[in-house]
């Protein structure tokens, strides 16, 4: 079957090259205006009132005709037979990307820490987990053990008191991936419950299910729009734009490899962004063959060309270290580094969600089993933000205990800074100690 591609190609000598860029980086993250009316409406009526908004939400948008909450909470022994009653295939591919994934995390974890200056005054950190957290989870069809891996595993390795998964299962079709997933995680409460009202039902608390502190987890675009209202009552992860991947090639690399990882990222949806960065012409020529002999093979071909044609690009660069200048410009989730000797341009990163070292490390394995975890920033935002992390779910609290040697010498200091911002209250609670 054929299909109809025209893939952007650029020149990093083109005079108007960075603009050119930066139209193609460009991507309109607002909210349709219907959609946050319907968000909007759907908070409040959760939030007054509870389990019977969520119920009728249910039984509207999923098609589930339910009298009581209690029948939306799968018990953990259905979870328990979801595993049981997989492939055994499938069984040791979760478990070996679940044990991949805590290792990995078990070395992010933060202890406490403190020290004692000469007078006795004592400071330091005290870190603590979150004591309830909830995963949000795309259900029905779309089938996404690894999301719930990667967001379940890091709550679990911080010692999160309760996680409590949602997932949609319109008309009542259920994943057992994914409920096979939430057994191996560790998952303590799930409810079959999904769009804003399940939002709603995490960030304020119902009857049956209580609020939490921070929501994690993909969704469509009632989900992310729910969540970004809620931010503030709760904590969220992030408000993630399409995902992207750029890879930087010298050409020696199986031009096919690239084309697929291209497609890779392509066939998430049509937005999603797929960039190569070469300084050989005749490589990026063999890689656009590639990428027309192998397109028509892939059952989401028309995805992945739309996604090519509308976000992806060919570009030539002068070398690899202008192809490293702008990766850090254009900051992408995923970056692969498909060249010969990839350590030197590892060391001129300083903006990327993950990279991906040589040619055999591509992208899908760091989605699936790799080990790090693969909710990354999006949209450049990986200039100021970082993957998905146990530090997520683990707060930080100030500790200071001040001795009378201490209050003398920081009271003088305090004093002086104080008056000189017109908060008297301020200096002289810390001059009463000094004058003790």
């Amino acid at each position: 079957m054929s299909v109809q591609l025209s893939l952007r190609r650029l020149s990093s000598r083109d005079p108007e090259f960075l603009s050119a860029l930066d139209g193609l980086l460009a991507f309109d993250n607002s909210t349709d205006e219907a959609i946050e009316r319907t968000v909007a409406e759907i908070l409040i009526q959760v939030r007054t009132l509870g389990d019977g908004a969520v119920l009728e939400y249910t039984r509207r948008f999923d098609c589930l005709q339910v009298a009581s909450m209690v029948e939306l909470e799968l018990a953990p022994a259905v979870l328990a037979a979801a595993f049981a009653g997989l492939p055994k295939d499938q069984k040791q591919a979760l478990e070996i990307a679940a044990h991949r994934i805590r290792i990995y995390h078990e070395r992010q974890k933060a202890d406490s820490w403190e020290y004692t200056e000469a007078d006795g005054t004592r400071l330091g950190q005290k870190v603590t987990p979150l004591d309830r957290a909830g995963l949000y989870v795309p259900g029905g069809k779309a089938a996404y053990p690894s999301s719930v891996l990667m967001n379940a595993i890091p709550a679990k390795v911080a010692g999160v008191g309760e996680l409590i998964m949602v997932v949609p299962t319109p008309a009542g079709e259920r994943n057992a991936l994914v409920l096979a997933a939430a057994h191996l995680a560790g998952v303590d409460r799930v409810f079959t419950i999904g769009g804003a009202q399940a939002v709603a039902a995490l960030a304020y608390g119902t009857q049956t299910i209580p609020q939490v502190d921070k929501i994690v987890g993909p969704g469509n675009a009632y989900v992310a729009a729910a969540k970004r209202r809620v931010f503030g009552t709760v904590g969220i992860d992030m408000v993630a734009g399409p995902s992207e991947v750029l890879i930087i090639a010298d050409g020696s690399v199986d031009p096919d490899w690239i084309a697929m990882d291209l497609f890779a990222q392509a066939e998430h949806d049509e937005m999603a962004q797929s960039i190569l960065l070469c300084p050989d012409a005749a490589y990026i020529e063999r890689v656009a063959a590639s990428i027309a002999r192998l397109l028509p093979e892939m059952p989401r071909r028309e995805v992945i060309a739309a996604s090519l044609a509308g976000r992806g690009a060919l570009i030539q660069v002068s070398d690899l270290a202008e192809a490293c200048v702008i990766a850090n410009r254009i900051a992408p989730e995923h970056l692969e580094l498909a060249v010969a000797d990839p350590e030197p341009l590892v060391g001129r990163i300083r903006h990327a969600g993950a990279i991906f070292i040589g040619p055999y490390a591509s992208e899908s394995l760091g989605d699936y089993c790799a080990g790090p975890d693969h909710v990354l920033p999006t949209s450049r935002s990986a200039r100021f933000s970082s993957p998905l992390g146990v530090y997520d779910f683990q707060k930080r609290t100030s500790l200071i205990q001040v001795s009378a040697a201490g209050a003398r010498s920081l009271g003088a200091v305090a004093s002086v800074i104080a008056r000189g911002e017109g908060l008297v209250a301020h200096a002289r609670a810390a001059e009463l100690r000094m004058e003790k």
